[in-house]
C-alpha cells in the first residue's frame, strides 16, 4: 500500500520524464557505473548517495570488489530481497532502533521511481539502480552491524566500559542472505540471541501502546497512603497501576478503599521498581509512579541498545553482576540459580562494564592499596591522625619494588607526603580486619576490579549499594567460593572454611574458567516476565540518550526530478545543505531564471535532512503561494518559518 502511494505521488509531480536513457544511447554496464562511483567517492572526504551519507566505508567496496561489483539488488526484477531489507528497517525499530538511520526514505523514494517506470512502461534510469543498489548494501551492513554491536560506542561514552567487538564477515552474510532470498532471516540472526533480548523488545511495544493510549495519569504530590485509607485519591492511584498493568480487575472492590490487594499489588510495584517493598505510598514510591509512560518507554530503548553491546555467548555458566540493581546471579544454561546482594562503586568511582573470566580464588587476600585510593583517601585521614595506619593495621612500606623496606609510619613526616610525592605502598595483611575479607576473586582485566568479601557486613541491608571503589563486594563469598569449587572433590564448604579460619593466604585455581560478566541495566524483563526499573546511579542513560538521537550529516542532495508545480518547474540538480540554513539554487528545465531554495535542515548537531521551500529570485522571503513545497522529506517534515 505505501508503495502504491508513491507511485502515485511520483506520477503526480514529478510526470513521465524520468531520465532514463534514450533507444539511441548505448547503456554503460551497471557493473561499471558501481565501480566508478564506488571508486570516486572513495576519494572524497565522505562517501555519499543521494546525499545520504554512506557509514559502511569498509564493508561496501569489499563486498562489491568480492563480486566484481556487479550489483546486488538490481539483479533481482522481483525486488524481493530490497522489500524483505524494507521489511527488515521497519521492524529494527521494534528493537528501539531509528528507520532514518538505514536510507529508508531515500530507499523507498527509489523504488517507488522504479515502480513509476514499471507502470509507464519506461526502461529503468541507470543512475537511479546504482545509487539504489549502494543504499541498499550500505543499508543492510550498517543495520547489521547495530544489531550485532549496538548503534553506540559505549567506549565513547564512558571511559569504565569495555565494547564487546564481534568480528563478523557482515558482507559475507550480506551475500550469502541474497543468494538465499533470506535477507531478514539474515538480520534477524545478528540480533542478540537471549531471551532477555526478546522480552525486553516485547516490553517496548506493551509501553509504546500504554504511551500511544495517553500514558497514565500523574497523581498528586501529596497523595501519600497506606492500607485503611479511603478517598477519591486511592481511586486515582488504582487507574494509576491499572493502567501500568500492575493492578488487575477485581471483584467486590472498593473503588476509594486502599485493601489488602491493593497493598499488595503496591508492593509488587515497589520490588519492580527497587524500592523497599513497605505497601505504602511515601515519597519514593510516588515518585516512581509519576515517571512518565514516554520516559519508561525510552529507558527500555536505552537498555535495548546495552543489550547489544554484550557477548552473544555468555557461557555455559556465568555470573552476571548488575550493577544499577546492585546484585549478582549465577547462572547455568541461560537459567537463574541463584543470587545475592552485592556493594557496587561510588558515584565517581563507578563500577565498569566488561566480560571476564574467573580464574582463581585467593583465600585470605593481602590488600595491597591502589595508589588512588591511597593519595585520596587515606592520605588526608593519616594527615589528620598519623597512628590512623597503626589503627587500621596498615603496614607501610618504602614504595612498591619488590622486597621494599617495611618502616614504621610514626617516622614519616605526613604534613610534608603530598598526592605528588607519595612513594610509599600500604598493605593489609590476611585477617579479620582486611578490606577485602576472606576470599577474593579474580578475573584479570585492565580495570583491577574484581570481586571480594567486606567486612563491612551491615551494607547489605542498606537498599541503595554504591559505596565501593569500583570492585564488587559480595554478601556470600562462602556460599560462591563452594560453586566455583563443586568440581574439585577436594573443596567443600567446611574445608573451604578451615582454609579461611587458618589466616594463611591461599591461590586456589579453578578448574575452568567461569565467565563474569559486569553489566548495567537500567530496565530489564526478569524470569517471571516482570518490567524491572531501576535509578540510573551512575547518570549513563542521558549521555546514551543524546548519542542514539544523533543523526548521521546530509552532506549533498539530488533532487531526482521532482517537479515543484506539474507542468512548470522541473528540478534538475540540488546540492549545498550544511549544519545550519543554506541558501541553493536549482536550475529548471521550463523556467527562464534560476529560483532560489532556502533549506532548513533538521536534527540537532548535524546537517540533516531538511525542509526546502521557494522563494522569489529577488528576494529571500518564502514565497507563500501554492508553489511552495517540501523537496526533500523527513519523518519531522517541517514547514517553513512562519507558517
Amino acid at each position: 500500500m505505501l508503495r502504491f502511494f508513491v507511485v502515485m505521488l511520483l506520477l503526480t509531480v514529478m510526470g513521465a520524464n524520468s531520465g532514463a536513457l534514450t533507444e539511441e544511447e548505448t547503456p554503460e554496464p551497471l557493473a561499471v557505473r558501481l565501480q566508478k562511483k564506488i571508486e570516486a567517492e572513495r576519494q572524497r572526504a565522505r562517501f555519499t548517495c543521494r546525499g545520504e551519507l554512506i557509514c559502511g566505508v569498509a564493508d561496501l567496496p569489499l563486498f562489491y570488489a568480492r563480486r566484481g561489483f556487479q550489483p546486488a539488488w538490481a539483479a533481482d526484477a522481483t525486488l524481493h530481497n530490497a522489500d524483505s531489507l524494507v521489511a527488515g528497517i521497519h521492524a529494527a525499530r521494534r528493537d528501539g532502533l531509528q528507520t532514518e538511520d538505514y536510507h529508508l526514505a531515500q530507499i523507498e523514494l527509489l523504488l517507488g521511481a522504479l515502480e513509476r517506470d514499471r507502470f509507464l512502461d519506461l526502461p529503468p534510469d541507470p543512475d537511479l539502480l546504482v545509487d539504489l543498489d549502494l543504499l541498499l548494501t550500505d543499508a543492510f551492513l550498517v543495520l547489521g552491524s547495530h544489531l550485532l554491536g549496538g548503534r553506540v560506542n559505549p567506549e565513547t561514552l564512558h571511559a569504565e566500559w569495555l565494547a564487546y567487538n564481534p568480528k563478523t564477515d557482515l558482507a559475507g552474510i550480506l551475500e550469502a542472505a541474497l543468494a538465499a532470498g533470506q535477507i531478514e532471516a539474515a538480520l534477524d540472526r545478528l540480533r542478540p540471541p537471549h531471551a532477555g533480548y526478546a522480552d525486553l523488545k516485547a516490553a517496548l511495544q506493551r509501553y509504546r501502546d500504554i504511551e500511544t493510549r495517553g500514558g497514565w495519569p500523574p497523581l498528586p504530590e501529596n497523595l501519600l497512603s497506606q492500607e485503611g485509607d479511603v478517598g477519591d485519591h486511592i481511586a486515582q492511584l488504582r487507574q494509576r497501576l491499572s493502567v501500568s498493568g500492575d493492578l488487575g480487575l477485581q471483584e467486590n472492590q472498593e473503588e476509594n478503599r486502599y485493601d489488602g490487594n491493593l497493598e499488595g499489588t503496591v508492593r509488587r510495584f515497589q520490588v519492580r521498581h527497587g524500592l523497599p517493598p513497605t505497601g505504602r505510598i511515601d515519597k519514593q514510591t510516588l515518585n516512581e509512579l509519576n515517571v512518565p509512560a514516554a520516559v519508561r518507554t525510552r529507558q527500555i530503548e536505552l537498555n535495548l541498545e546495552r543489550w547489544r553491546w554484550i557477548p552473544h555467548e555468555l557461557g555455559a555458566r556465568y555470573l552476571l553482576v548488575n550493577a544499577a540493581d546492585y546484585r549478582l546471579t549465577v547462572f547455568e544454561n541461560a537459567q537463574p540459580l541463584w543470587g545475592m546482594r552485592v556493594v557496587v562503586g561510588r558515584d565517581y568511582r563507578s563500577t565498569p562494564v566488561f566480560s571476564a573470566d574467573l580464574q582463581y580464588l585467593e583465600i585470605n587476600p593481602y590488600w595491597n592499596v591502589p595508589q588512588k585510593i591511597a593519595v585520596e583517601d587515606i592520605l588526608p585521614k593519616v594527615k589528620q591522625n598519623p597512628e590512623y595506619l597503626i589503627r587500621k593495621h596498615f603496614k607501610v612500606f618504602e614504595d612498591w619494588r619488590a622486597g621494599a623496606t617495611e618502616i614504621d609510619p610514626l617516622t614519616v613526616d605526613w604534613s610534608k607526603v603530598t598526592k605528588r610525592n607519595f612513594r610509599f605502598k600500604l598493605r593489609k595483611e590476611p585477617g579479620p580486619s582486611n578490606d577485602l575479607g576472606r576470599i577474593k576473586f579474580m578475573m584479570p582485566n585492565r580495570f583491577a576490579v574484581y570481586l571480594h568479601d567486606t567486612p563491612n557486613r551491615k551494607l547489605f541491608k542498606k537498599n541503595y549499594r554504591s559505596y565501593s571503589s569500583g570492585c564488587i563486594r559480595l554478601e556470600k563469598p562462602l556460599e560462591l567460593a563452594e560453586y566455583l569449587l563443586k568440581d574439585d572433590p577436594k573443596w567443600t564448604y567446611q574445608s573451604i572454611l578451615r582454609a579461611v579460619d587458618s589466616e594463611q593466604n591461599r591461590i586456589v585455581r579453578l578448574k575452568k574458567a567461569v565467565p563474569v560478566h559486569l553489566l548495567y541495566w537500567t530496565a530489564w524483563v526478569d524470569q517471571k516476565g516482570v518490567v524491572n526499573f531501576r535509578k540510573d546511579i551512575y547518570k549513563r542513560d542521558p549521555r546514551l540518550d543524546m548519542a542514539l538521537k544523533e543523526r548521521p550529516p546530509r552532506i549533498e542532495m539530488e533532487a531526482l526530478g521532482r517537479q515543484i508545480n506539474p507542468g512548470t518547474a522541473q528540478i534538475l540538480s540540488f546540492s549545498g545543505v550544511g549544519p545550519s540554513r543554506t541558501k541553493s539554487r536549482y536550475t529548471s528545465e521550463n523556467a527562464k531564471n534560476e529560483t532560489l531554495v532556502v533549506v532548513t535542515p533538521t536534527g540537532q548537531g548535524f546537517g540533516g535532512v531538511g525542509t526546502a521551500y521557494l522563494t522569489d529570485t529577488t528576494s529571500s522571503a518564502p514565497v507563500r503561494n501554492p508553489r511552495e513545497r517540501n523537496l526533500i522529506s523527513d519523518n519531522n517534515r517541517r514547514r517553513p518559518p512562519g507558517d
